[in-house]
């Protein structure tokens, strides 16, 4: 026995779902559901026809048809320049962008330069509170810490200066 296609099964659901919505229901005339290789809904037939031919009749509620969504087509752009930027104002927008990061530049190598005075090459001096030798070292490993996180923070600084336009 050969499985019904969807296609089939579909426009079968689709004619029961219009004649049961179709105004003959609605004047009491019955929807009979046939046998047979494409499954046949149809209000169109009399009882003693229906019989003869092994149709049933359906017995439901009217079904309710909800009308899809239509999407909402794209909006179209009403001018051809109306994303851009004036060039002039572009310029500035980087001007500012450059002026923005040079000064983070500027504060992170002042920050560098503090953190390795302290570093002192490895062995900065010693705190009252660090009598025990492992506070120290600590103290030392979060200043190593320190430095090369300010490092890479400058690294990429001048990585994003560099993608500015005119460098």
């Amino acid at each position: 026995m050969q499985k019904p296609s969807y296609l089939r099964v579909l426009l079968g659901a689709l004619a029961l779902a219009a004649l049961l919505a179709s105004p003959a229901r609605a004047q009491g005339k019955p929807v009979y559901r046939c046998p047979g290789p494409p499954v046949l809904y149809t209000d169109g037939l009399t009882p003693q026809q229906a019989r003869e031919q092994g149709c049933r009749e359906l017995e439901s509620q009217p079904i309710t048809i909800i009308p899809a969504v239509r999407p909402r087509p794209a909006p179209v752009a009403s001018h051809a320049g109306e994303g851009r930027v004036d060039p002039a104002e572009q310029r500035k927008r980087d001007a500012d962008a450059r002026q923005i990061l040079a000064d983070e530049l500027a504060r992170q190598q002042h920050k560098l330069a503090e953190l390795q005075q302290a570093y002192n090459n490895g062995e900065p001096e010693r705190q009252g509170n660090e009598r025990n030798y492992q506070k120290y070292l600590d103290r030392v490993a979060g200043m190593k810490a320190s430095i090369d996180r300010t490092q890479a923070d400058i690294a990429a600084i001048q990585r994003e200066i560099a993608k500015l336009p005119g460098s």
